[in-house]
């Protein structure tokens, strides 16, 4: 199968190369390779790669910058697949798109999951502009897959855990407040990956979730995450508003998997088992990362 992946040099982009490289042939572009909101641009890596498959990984998710860089926000997440869903369209190519919670309010009570068919309430810019762009590609083609997954971690990029590590490393001693009042599902880009290769071969359209399975607050993934890696930290729970941000986030990002469930192609575990193999298959290479950051801070 050709396949084209956008936003080939994010975390999520990278694993999925990584993944679906073995009995496809996959070109991974990164932002800079391809801009989804350059229309000229994509119709001629369309037309010179010819790809059955477009798998985007390109967002803007830098969730509190986007509540002031609004028109680049809603530039890549909007617009730009719109532009890739004409173009699929065109020449019949399938498009699996990355979205999220932020299309949600949050405001369900824990720990009552959000289903695919629930009604969306986007509150923060980041989550209207992933909104629009899950109802422009809806409206653009029919051979769609829309993927709403939340918590994302790697080594391809920044991340929530990722920064717990080099804060403590940076500060052995320091105590660190993490939110505790707001609750999701840690989900490893790899796993994720591995999900989105077993649904090339399905003919599932529309809107799925995919998190790993179970749910924790942030500060409860911290605490596991850290104990995985062996490194003694000083965290204390605390709640939202003692860590006020820009963009408003859910208090709950719970998303469960119902139609992947239904249609038999659910691929993830409990997000404890992630984390615990991201811990020690790469401990060495996150230690190193966390380190080097701390000298040149």
């Amino acid at each position: 199968m050709n396949i084209l992946i956008t936003g080939g040099g994010g975390q999520l982009g990278r694993d999925c190369a990584s993944r679906l490289t073995s009995g496809h042939r996959v070109t991974a572009c990164t932002s800079s390779e391809l801009d989804i909101t350059n229309a000229a641009q994509v119709q001629t890596r369309f037309s010179q790669l010819e790809p059955e498959v477009v798998i985007n990984c390109a967002a803007y998710t830098a969730v509190d910058q986007c509540e002031q860089d609004r028109e680049r926000c809603f530039a890549v997440n909007s617009t730009g697949p719109k532009i890739l869903g004409k173009l699929c369209r065109q020449v019949g190519s399938r498009l699996i798109h990355i979205s999220t919670d932020y299309v949600f309010d949050g405001k369900k009570v824990v720990p009552e999951p959000y289903l695919e068919d629930d009604p969306t309430n986007p509150l923060s810019i980041y989550g209207k502009s992933k909104l629009v762009g899950e109802q422009a590609i809806a409206e653009s083609l029919e051979d769609y897959l829309i993927v709403r997954t939340a918590w994302l971690y790697g080594m391809g990029s920044g991340n929530f855990l990722k920064t717990i590590l080099r804060l403590t490393l940076a500060e052995p001693g320091r105590t660190l407040r993490i939110v505790n009042d707001q609750f999701g599902s840690l989900t490893w880009t790899t796993r994720l990956a591995e999900q989105v290769k077993a649904l090339l071969g399905s003919d599932l359209t529309g809107i799925v979730h995919a998190t790993a399975e179970g749910f924790s607050s942030w500060y409860e993934g911290a605490v596991f995450f850290l104990q995985a890696m062996g490194v003694e930290a000083r965290l204390v729970p605390c709640a939202s508003e003692e860590y006020p941000t820009p963009a408003h986030r859910p208090a709950n990002s719970i998303l469960k998997n119902a139609r992947l469930m239904q249609a038999d192609l659910n691929t993830m575990v409990p997000w404890q088992q992630d984390v615990q193999s991201f811990a020690k298959q790469n401990r060495e290479a996150l230690l190193q990362e966390a380190l080097a950051k701390k000298e040149q801070a």
